[in-house]
């Protein structure tokens, strides 16, 4: 499983906030706020206020937040960074641990080459230059989850420096319009995770599971260019899409700490500087260990292992073992469809607005229901977009369901569609179908509508009679719309439907009616 992390601290210092003051900041820096945060693991966010040279009066200065982010997520891959040992979630605890991970004396590393390619691809998917030398350091911490007491990562020399993020954000009314944002990437490294502290407060006990330590991960660091939370979860967001498509990562997230600190400050408590970890059962972080100190990792090169050197087309030596080195272009040309591309993919190919390609594509499993919709149906791709952005959507998340949880699946809909496309039904009775199939009582359309009688009338001698009779029986409505008011036809055509419990098409009935009013 992958397992982001989310740190709004870069350097110990990443969220911020700088008064603006005719373009100038007088700000010094408070100490480090909190951390936390991590789907399996630790994270870390940090707000903090800036000072200024003069204390100001309430509502007399506006404030501008700097948001920076860390982001670590869990490379997939069948096996650790370092070791042989297999990665595998929700394993007996410390059955997944070599020597190597237990740090035994004599043990040395072995670097997995499946690691150093996700790393060349999400480098390459994010602009960045990537390095063809790049170096391993040690950084030292001392925690019971560390038996080496330090961590291998890149801290002089990354693998991947200098890339960009592009992602949208929502505005407008009624956030219908995306407006293009960028932040700067300043580095891509490799590094291995640590064990899990399970504290067992009723036993005043400490148990240690080292399965997840020497997993390998890849640390982005974002600079400090995104300027609210809402900027900073959208940045994530396509980060997390990207991640996916490559398949250098599940990147499967929670944003429950960001709310968590929002509550706690506007409750007037104080964000503690801590290392946070994410509990599946209960859906929400806990305290592992304080972090409040000033940490000197004393970073030194790591002396077991050598420069990790990359090629390229123009520097890969004549004869070299395919198996032995790694091609930067030759990954390069394996990059999958990214999501901007898809996006602007789907606004080609299907004339839809480019804010419903964003929502396909960040609802988990949404493109692909609405592409297997398309291959099935032959309704219009405006009118497929439709019901799948607000009425099937709609219907997920007022029943907080995911997409792989849909009672209605896409084969079931495309025949709705098909029958709605055909004058089969009206929309009114192609909404009551769809409400009858989240039932999940295993009826086709086709059998609903056949049930309960909502084909469109095709008698339209029976129409007209009808029509006729309800003219007869609202004078003053016909006489108002013999006046000049617009909306009185809409009474009547609304009277008609009712009648004929929504079967009758609201065009013909219109047609019908303008025709006897005319004569």
């Amino acid at each position: 499983m992958a397992a982001p992390m989310l740190r709004w601290v870069g350097r110990g210092r990443r969220w911020t906030f700088a008064r603006v003051d005719g373009g100038s900041c007088h700000r010094r820096e408070a100490p480090t706020g909190s951390t936390s945060n991590r789907i399996r693991g630790r994270s870390s966010v940090a707000q903090q206020p800036l000072y200024t040279t003069q204390k100001p009066r309430k509502g007399e200065h506006k404030w501008a937040a700097v948001v920076g982010l860390e982001i670590h997520a869990q490379i997939s891959s069948n096996s650790k960074l370092f070791s042989g040992s297999q990665v595998r979630f929700s394993a007996p605890p410390n059955s997944l641990v070599s020597f190597f991970d237990a740090s035994l004396p004599g043990t040395l590393p072995v670097l997995n080459r499946r690691c150093v390619e996700a790393a060349v691809m999400t480098g390459l998917a994010l602009n960045c230059h990537i390095n063809k030398k790049s170096l391993f350091d040690r950084k030292h911490y001392f925690y019971a989850d560390l038996p080496a007491g330090y961590q291998i990562t890149q801290q002089r020399l990354p693998i991947a420096v200098n890339g960009s993020l592009t992602y949208g954000v929502c505005a407008g009314k009624k956030q219908s319009q995306v407006i293009p944002k960028t932040v700067r990437i300043k580095q891509i490294q490799l590094e291995q995770d640590s064990g899990k502290s399970l504290h067992d407060d009723l036993r005043s006990q400490t148990l240690i599971d080292l399965n997840r330590a020497g997993v390998g991960l890849l640390e982005v660091v974002l600079e400090p260019d995104l300027s609210c939370g809402e900027e900073a979860a959208t940045a994530v967001r396509e980060l997390q899409l990207i991640l996916q498509a490559l398949g250098t990562s599940q990147a499967n997230m929670a944003d429950y700490e960001i709310q968590r600190q929002i509550n706690e400050l506007e409750n007037g408590g104080e964000i503690l500087n801590e290392t946070r970890s994410f509990h599946y059962q209960l859906g929400c972080t806990m305290s592992m260990r304080d972090k409040e100190g000033k940490q000197d990792y004393r970073f030194m090169p790591e002396p077991n292992l050598p420069p990790l050197v990359l090629y390229d087309a123009t520097s890969l030596p004549a004869g070299a073992d395919p198996q032995q080195v790694i091609n930067i272009d030759q990954i390069r040309e394996t990059l999958p469809e990214l999501p901007s591309v898809t996006r602007e993919r789907l606004v080609q190919q299907y004339g839809m607005l480019l804010e419903h390609s964003f929502t396909l594509l960040n609802e988990v499993g949404l493109l692909e229901f609405f592409q297997n919709v398309m291959k099935e149906t032959r309704a219009e791709p405006k009118k497929v977009t439709s019901w799948v952005l607000n009425t099937f959507l709609g219907y997920l998340k007022q029943q907080n369901l995911a997409v792989s949880e849909s009672p209605v699946t896409p084969s079931a809909l495309a025949e709705l569609l098909d029958m709605l496309d055909s004058r089969t039904i009206s929309s009114a009775a192609a909404k009551q179908v769809f409400e009858e199939l989240w039932k999940r009582e295993g009826k086709t359309p086709g059998q609903i509508v056949s049930e309960k009688q909502l084909e469109l009338m095709e008698d339209r001698g029976a129409l007209e009679q009808l029509c006729h009779s309800m003219m007869e029986a609202h004078p003053q409505v016909v006489m108002d719309l013999k006046k000049g008011n617009p909306r009185a036809i809409n009474k009547l055509i609304g009277l008609v439907r009712k009648a004929t419990q929504s079967r009758a098409d609201p065009a013909m009935i219109k047609e019908i009616l303008e025709k006897k009013l005319s004569s």
